[in-house]
This record gives C-alpha cells, structure tokens and sequence, in this order.
C-alpha cells in the first residue's frame, strides 16, 4: 500500500489553495486519493474560519467507500468514514453534508440555506455517465437552451452536479482528472509526478497505470 502524502506536502499543497483567489478551482490530476485529502483537508480548514455548511458530492457510494479507505492522510480517512453514515456530520461549529451525483441523494443539501453554506467539494470517478434524472424537479435552474437538449436526451446537462453548486456555493473545489470545465481553475501540485515517468532511456511506465491502485 503506498505511504501516505508527506505532512509538509500536504501542509503547501493546502496552503496554495488557500491562497488561491479563484472562487472555482479544478484539481485534474490523476492521484485521486491525495487529491481528495489535500481538497479535504483545505475544507476542514476553511470550516474554522468560516463556520457554516459544507457538501462533500461523490460520484457514487462506491466512490465513496474507497474515498473512505485509500485517502492519503489519517484524519480525512477517520472523518470520512464518520461522515458515510448518516452522511451528515458535525465539525466544530461547521456542519458537512455528504451526497452523490444521483439527484435522488440532495434531500440533505437541496434545503439547505444557501447563504449559509460556504463550499462544496466534488469528487468525479473516470465514468462520463450521463446525469439521467427528472429533469422537471430542477428546470428553474437550467436555461431554455439546456431545458430542451434534456427533454431531447432524457437526462440533465453532464455537469450539472457541479454546476448548480457553482450558482449557490462561493468556494467550490472540483476533483476530476481529463475532464474539462472550462469555468474553473486549473491547479497542479509539482509533487505529484505525471502519469508517464521515464525509469530509464527506452523504459516508461504506461500511460494508464496508476500506482495508487497497486
């Protein structure tokens, strides 16, 4: 199992979020694991500072479950898994929600006082599913153009799990890795080394393994 993410990376990695002004930031590298602790660890931060409501939006449960066991640092792992059931819980004087992209989830989130909650963090799988919901239950919040290419496909525009979070939320920290949203931030970590790394002259890793999972 690999080692979990240094304290002093974890520590600057944290630290360039925080000083990052953009209110919509796109973590799109492929260490998914120590992507989510770092973004994790930024919004226990934040909640200090700025106490309120706080949505953690998984994919899906299994996601989620995996999110709970392999993220790099103690502390996200213990919280995490505190929060799976009943995917609410309390943080000092912050509250953390936890829903996935499956609409039928936002029954804790969708009530919520918007000018009480202070971010949202978003964690995509590699999956491109499309968002096949009741399209009707959210129309208020979709243009007419996006109204009528849902009625046509049946589903919701395939970003809408961030985008109506990105309309009500005022930090919003989206992890999705070779997904494009070209509205948010791009952020990259020096530490973290590209998918393909040369060992030797001749010699490279493929392109698609990823040495989180081995």
């Amino acid at each position: 199992m690999n080692p979990d993410i240094s304290k002093q990376d974890l520590y600057e990695a944290v630290k360039t979020l925080v000083e990052c002004d953009n209110p919509h930031i796109h973590l799109h590298q492929h260490k998914l694991f120590t992507l989510f602790s770092i973004a994790f660890q930024y919004m226990l931060f934040c909640s200090t500072k700025k106490p309120g409501l706080y949505i953690i939006r998984v994919e899906d449960s299994l996601l989620a479950d995996k999110l709970a066991k392999k993220s790099k640092d103690p502390i996200t792992r213990r919280f995490f898994q505190a929060l799976l059931l009943p995917r609410k819980l309390k943080y000092e004087k912050s509250t953390f929600y936890l829903d996935y992209f499956h609409l039928g989830t936002w029954n804790l989130t969708k009530e919520l006082p918007q000018d009480k909650i202070m971010g949202a963090l978003v964690i995509k799988n590699s999956s491109n599913k499309p968002m096949a919901e009741n399209f009707e239950e959210v129309a208020e919040e979709l243009t007419p153009e996006e109204i009528s290419m849902a009625q046509a496909k049946k589903d919701l525009p395939p970003d809408y799990y961030i985008r109506y979070l990105m309309n009500i939320v005022p930090k919003t920290i989206t992890i999705a890795f070779e997904d494009e949203y070209p509205e948010l931030h791009k952020i990259a970590f020096s530490f973290i080394k590209k998918k393909e790394e040369r060992l030797a002259n001749g010699v490279k890793f493929a392109a698609d393994l990823d040495l989180d999972d081995i």
